[in-house]
């Protein structure tokens, strides 16, 4: 079995391999042609230039989608470009690697730094390899990118419950569908998260030093998740590329007002790029206009800017616009009017994320000490960054209070919480020292930390260890592994992949929207939209059954919890009978009405 594993992730990552040298490839044919940043840094660009060829992917898939040819062919054509252009370019690249000055040796500190940030890593390499089983990913994100992948075409698709949403991020999840099983939208997902988390650790050895950068990209890496097909973290790089690409406007603006100009545009097309995956990130737009406004008042560079913006996003909100009225379906909807959802939808979303309100990651808590460092005073681009993450706090605090609402700010509020962790050790080691005058001087010092970094290296190794095998046992490289795998970890899942194997009419399904990737395409039935569970009473059975018949379905499914509630009434089961039952859930066909 381990072989199999082993062969399995071989193959997802030599393709995810291939995707990766197409975005860099793609990217750095326009990266180069935009000037160089004012300050340099060799890797820092590599992760931008293969940020914005993932952005250039999305744009072309979308392009394709809505001409309706968003087929294999229109997926593998441009990466068979991308990965033309990166075979051409890597020479150029190669000598410029080459050319590099090497950097100072790496203290014993740094050494035992990178240790501790790759054993972060580590999980994270085969977290993406399990089958999906996330409740997002089942109920609308990977059955979006599925209907995409079959079709062609971006339609609308009123059985999901977000039919409107923007869906950027997800058309690259429809591409590994056309090409790949389902893991490979894993690996999209992924991809944003590791390519965020090199960044955010270039930036703290630019900017701080390359302990703090190990720390900073540790705490990303650590409170990120792999396992899925959400759009949080690729929201979270379009954030945190954006921001990068402003401050080198910022940097360049003075010395070269053209080039920085350039970079204005390809932060702006970033932010579009974000704001075409989730709404949230349109609370972004206000804190960027600031920036910006400040020192770029031109009306042409700001024009230039707009159509960057709204060359990756303009097409969900035109068209949500035209054909429901409300650009920000459904969220605008008390201000454009209610089209699918109705004024109960709206509140019990709205109930929903205020119900699931906490605090985030403990890790990034020390953020709010960061303006007592001396990089809050020393560094422009950290000063910068703290306003930024007190932006983002503020916002998120009188909003919705739902920790993955702020998965967007997190790879910058972590490169910025280590400073604050580094004020909090700095204050807790000074009074220590008050308290017991320590003999011995910088000696003792070094080996006390060696020992220290030592402990904690060995420690997170045991953990590391842990959680990679935890995350190896979930890989399910054959299908019978794969079955046992889903039966254990998405309630309905058997009953729902009986129903599609085997009713031909409509499916309709209560309280199981977590298993209906896995059940018939498409199949009815949320607590929202226009298929909602409360407009479908099954009782008095007989009124439903005749509304349901007429409607063309053939069976429901349901949890027992519910099933057994209904057929604790006689009247359910003249008209409903059971079809098969398997590990906590049931489906009922639905009889036809007496004569």
């Amino acid at each position: 079995m381990l072989v199999d594993k082993l062969m399995f992730a071989a193959a997802h990552y030599a393709a995810l391999a291939i995707f990766v040298a197409a975005c860099w490839g793609l990217g750095r044919a326009v990266f180069v042609r935009l000037g160089a940043p004012l300050h340099r840094d060799f890797w820092l660009e590599m992760a931008m230039a293969t940020a914005l060829g993932l952005g250039i992917f999305v744009c072309v898939f979308q392009a394709l989608g809505i001409a309706g040819w968003l087929h294999a062919p229109g997926v593998l054509l441009p990466v068979a470009v991308g990965f033309a252009a990166a075979c051409v370019q890597f020479p150029a690249w190669l000598r410029q690697a080459r050319a590099r000055e090497p950097g100072p040796a790496l203290t014993w500190i740094e050494k035992a730094a990178l240790a501790a940030m790759a054993l972060v890593a580590l999980p994270t390499l085969v977290a993406p390899l399990a089958p999906p089983a996330a409740f997002d990913e089942l109920m609308y994100h990977l059955p979006y990118a599925r209907q995409v992948a079959q079709s062609g075409t971006l339609g609308i698709h009123e059985w999901l419950r977000y039919p409107w949403f923007p869906y950027n991020y997800n058309l690259l999840y429809a591409g590994a569908l056309m090409v790949g099983d389902d893991a490979l939208p894993h690996f999209m997902n992924g991809l944003a998260g590791w390519l965020s988390v090199w960044m955010v650790y270039r930036l703290g050895v630019q900017h701080l030093n390359r302990v703090l950068a190990c720390a900073a990209a540790g705490i990303w890496l650590g409170i990120g998740d792999y396992s899925n097909a959400l759009i949080d973290m690729g929201v979270a790089l379009f954030v945190l590329s954006a921001w990068i690409a402003l401050w080198w406007w910022n940097e360049s603006h003075a010395a070269q007002p053209a080039l920085g100009a350039r970079w204005l545009a390809v932060a702006a097309f970033f932010l579009g790029l974000a704001a075409g995956s989730k709404y949230q990130a349109l609370t972004f737009l206000p804190l960027a206009a600031w920036f910006v406004v400040r020192r770029e008042r031109r009306p042409a560079v700001w024009a230039v800017g707009l159509v960057c913006f709204l060359l990756p996003c303009v097409y969900w909100y035109a068209r949500n616009a035209v054909m429901t009225g409300d650009p920000f379906n459904p969220i605008g909807a008390k201000l454009f009017g209610f089209s699918n959802w109705n004024l109960a939808d709206y509140k019990n979303q709205v109930d929903d994320v205020r119900a699931h309100a906490a605090l985030p990651n403990f890790l990034i808590w020390p953020v709010v000490l960061a303006p007592f460092s001396l990089a809050w005073r020393r560094s422009p681009a950290v000063h910068a960054a703290i306003v930024f993450c007190a932006y983002s706090l503020l916002v998120w605090a009188l909003t919705s209070r739902y920790p993955r609402y702020m998965t967007a700010s997190f790879p910058l509020l972590a490169l910025v919480a280590v400073l604050g962790w580094q004020v909090m050790l700095g204050w807790v080691a000074e009074g220590l020292r008050r308290l017991v005058p320590v003999t011995g001087g910088a000696g003792w010092k070094t080996r006390a930390g060696g020992l220290a970094a030592g402990l904690f290296v060995a420690v997170l190794a045991v953990v590391s260890f842990r959680h990679t095998a935890r995350e190896l046992d979930k890989v399910s490289p054959t299908p019978a592994a794969r079955e046992a795998f889903l039966r254990a970890n998405v309630p309905g899942y058997a009953v729902m992949n009986h129903v599609r194997e085997q009713v031909s009419g409509r499916v309709y399904q209560i309280a199981l929207s977590e298993a209906i990737y896995y059940g018939p395409n498409p199949i009815w039935g949320d607590t929202l939209g226009p298929w909602r569970y409360a407009d479908f009473p099954l009782l008095p059975a007989a009124e439903a059954a005749r509304r349901f018949a007429g409607l063309g379905f053939e069976a429901i499914v349901m949890p027992d919890a519910v099933a057994r509630t209904l057929t604790a009434h006689e009247d359910f089961n003249r008209h409903f009978t059971l079809m098969y039952e398997q590990d906590g859930a049931r489906a009922y066909r639905i009889l036809p009405p007496a004569p």
